[in-house]
């Protein structure tokens, strides 16, 4: 086994291992989760904190780790009554971001439940994490159903494995961790709000501290052993600081003044729900416990604030998350003032007015922000100053001030809004997600198939009259079936799958009037924010001037899609064709990177084609493209005005998709949208 690095010689990352620490003192709080950028010390940390975990005390050959102290009177391998217990080290497991269900909470021996009634069950994942350290790298891209059955333990202690009737219980606690990389994607808020604390990490700019970090590792790197060695006196300091802070835990006093202030906070930050106020208090008491004292202060609740609430006040992907500070010292405050005054009683000076009023300043009652309507400055769009000139008209790129090859500047998006349904046709087989229909490992069953390698979802009716008419041949003589291998049926099911949404968004001089442009930004954020609901990767293509680029490779990350668009300026000529032949460069690299994931290609523009030799024709060449390989497509048709020309009508008839209109897009609308994008094809 490979020495790890020494948690103490880490440099720097002080939130980071104040987190991890925290829940070594106190495992109820919930966990945590480590947001950062790659070569951050994510990795090493946690893996380097399961060598400071106390030992356990277990029961010899229970494969569950059962507390000789208190057994579980429902495990597998039970009872344990009046066994003796062995100490070991605390383990560290680690969930790969590929494993199957069966792997993370173990499998039953379908067959032997079948003929012999036994519950043959074979441990996974979970129960090898009881009572140590589940550690989940790249946690947000573990599929869906992994994490929901993950977190569902943590939260309840315990795994349940249902197979077809046969269910086994077996008790499941432990320190959970999570590492990611939001570059490749955020986890659900449902999700976010399971794990207790989280921290964001990276890499110091500070020099002295970067070339510790790089002295550091290259020492460990060419001797692993001797490296630990000089740091052991600090680690096994560090192993008894955390054992005396669990001694103490129990002792911690929570005042009701605490506890006000933990409540104050999380309702000024409108956190959803009460886990929040819970895991704000138990982080309180750890933090009291790990500073030796027996009372918790405002400065624990200030600092369990900061760890607990940040990714908590998420309300859509593209919200970043974090902490006003300012707001937060401020609500101490005020709830500390409260306090005070309820502990003092009230006299007369302290009498509110009866007719209501408050402190000229506003502060008093109402619970509103500091910042007043009245002191913001009209924004673009809300009729101030700022959009007199943008309202040129259509088809007027050339008017002074705005001609067609000028670059304009960013302007910001519209208010997102919910998207009608759009999908990919026929049944994919791609990864889970909410988007096309697909064959999936969970959804409706369907039918039944022999199973290839492992058995994992039971067909029970289809297994039986595979083995009813072989009864007699094999000799059945009692009331039960008997079954073999050859007779098992795996049940197919149908569900969802996730698609790569590849956005080809229009940023020419024919987009660049201001409000048109924002409206454009305003759908295609909608549109993202829609992806990320159903589990899709994006990508995003903008072509303007003379060609086009790819702003953001495929990826699971919908928040940087956002950023990049709300950033993309506007101007010159419109290269369509670049545009689409741009587009179909990485859907070809895709396919083979991910040959299961079905594209839908999101062409956003108004039809236009200027630049180059004979621009409206090479288009269609390129439409045509994506068409002969079967592409799904459909085109948001961004032409407003009396006149309209149809050029994205005729654009979508080219790609074989259907082309909506910006008001068509929303679900509220009255125009009705088909859900298989290629149906306005084929009907055309």
């Amino acid at each position: 086994m490979s020495t790890p690095y020494p948690f103490t010689a880490i440099v720097g990352q002080d939130d980071l291992r104040l987190g991890l620490l925290l829940n070594a003192v106190s495992p109820a709080v919930g966990g945590v989760l480590v947001r950062g950028e790659k070569g951050t010390a994510k990795s090493t940390a946690v893996r380097a904190l399961a060598a400071l975990m106390p030992e356990v005390s277990v029961v010899p050959g229970c494969r569950f780790s059962c507390d000789p102290g208190s057994p579980d009177p429902a495990c597998p391998d039970g009872p344990h009554a009046d066994a003796a217990g062995v100490s070991r080290a605390a383990r560290t497991v680690e969930l790969p971001v590929g494993a199957s269900e069966d792997r993370l909470v173990g499998a039953l021996d379908i067959e032997r439940a079948l003929s012999e009634g036994v519950k043959a069950f074979e441990p996974g994942l979970l129960a090898d994490a009881h009572r140590g350290i589940l550690y989940v790298d790249e946690v947000n891209l573990l599929h869906d159903h992994l994490v929901d059955l993950l977190l569902d333990a943590a939260a309840m202690g315990a795994s349940y494995v249902e197979r077809e009737g046969v269910s086994v219980r077996h008790a499941a606690r432990f320190l959970l961790v999570g590492t990611m990389n939001p570059e490749e994607g955020e986890l659900r808020p449902q999700l976010l709000d399971r794990f207790g604390l989280t921290v964001e990490v990276a890499a110091s700019r500070d020099t002295d501290e970067r070339v510790e970090v790089v002295r550091r590792r290259l020492a460990y790197d060419d001797d692993p052993e001797g490296f630990a060695a000089r740091w052991a006196a600090e680690e096994s300091a560090l192993r008894e600081r955390i054992a005396t802070a669990r001694a103490l835990l129990p002792q911690v006093l929570l005042g009701d003044g605490v506890l006000r202030q933990i409540a104050a906070t999380c309702a000024a930050f409108e956190v959803d729900g009460m886990r929040a106020d819970i895991v704000m208090a138990r982080t309180a008491t750890a933090l009291a416990a790990w500073a030796g004292r027996e009372e918790v202060t405002a400065d624990d609740v200030r600092q369990a604030a900061l760890l607990a609430l940040p990714h908590r006040r998420r309300r859509n992907p593209f919200d970043a998350p974090g902490l006003d500070e300012d707001k937060l010292d401020q609500t101490l405050d005020e709830a500390a003032g409260d306090q005070g005054r309820s502990d003092e009683g009230r006299n007369d000076d302290d009498d509110p007015d009866p007719d209501g009023g408050g402190n000229d300043d506003g502060g008093g009652g109402g619970g509103v922000p500091p910042q007043a309507d009245g002191d913001r400055t009209p924004s673009q769009g809300e009729g101030g100053s700022d959009d007199t000139p943008s309202q040129a008209p259509e088809g007027a790129p050339d008017a002074p001030g705005r001609s067609a090859g000028a670059e304009q500047q960013p302007v910001a998006s519209a208010e997102p809004f919910r998207t009608k349904m759009l999908s990919v046709p026929g049944l994919g087989e791609g990864a889970a997600g909410r988007r096309s229909r697909a064959r999936t490992e969970h959804g409706r069953t369907t039918g039944a198939r022999r199973p290839q390698g492992s058995l994992t979802k039971l067909h029970l009716a289809a297994t039986v009259q595979a083995a009813a008419p072989h009864q007699r041949a094999r000799g059945r003589s009692g009331r039960g079936l008997v079954v073999r291998r050859d007779d098992l049926r795996q049940a197919t099911r149908e569900g969802r799958e996730g698609n790569l949404v590849l956005f080809v968004v229009d940023a020419s001089g024919s987009m660049a009037a201001r409000q048109r442009m924002s409206a454009v930004k305003g759908a295609v954020l909608s549109l993202l924010l829609d992806a990320y609901q159903r589990r899709d990767k994006v990508g995003l293509v903008t072509f303007r001037g003379k060609d086009a680029e790819v702003a953001l490779p495929p990826t699971s990350s919908v928040d940087a899609a956002a950023s990049r668009l709300e950033s993309l300026p506007t101007g010159g000529r419109t290269p369509l064709a670049a545009g689409l032949l741009k587009a179909h460069d990485v859907l070809r690299v895709e396919r083979l990177r991910d040959p299961s994931r079905r594209p839908l290609l999101v062409v956003v523009t108004d039809g236009r084609a200027t630049g180059g030799p004979e621009p409206v024709a090479l288009a269609g060449r390129a439409a045509r493209l994506h068409r002969a390989e079967g592409t799904a497509s459909v085109v948001v048709d961004c032409e407003s005005g009396y006149v309209r020309l149809g050029l994205a009508g005729e654009l979508a008839r080219e790609l074989g998709g259907t082309a909506v209109t910006l008001d068509e897009l929303r679900a509220d609308s009255i125009a009705g949208l088909v859900k298989d994008v290629t149906a306005a094809g084929r009907a055309a």
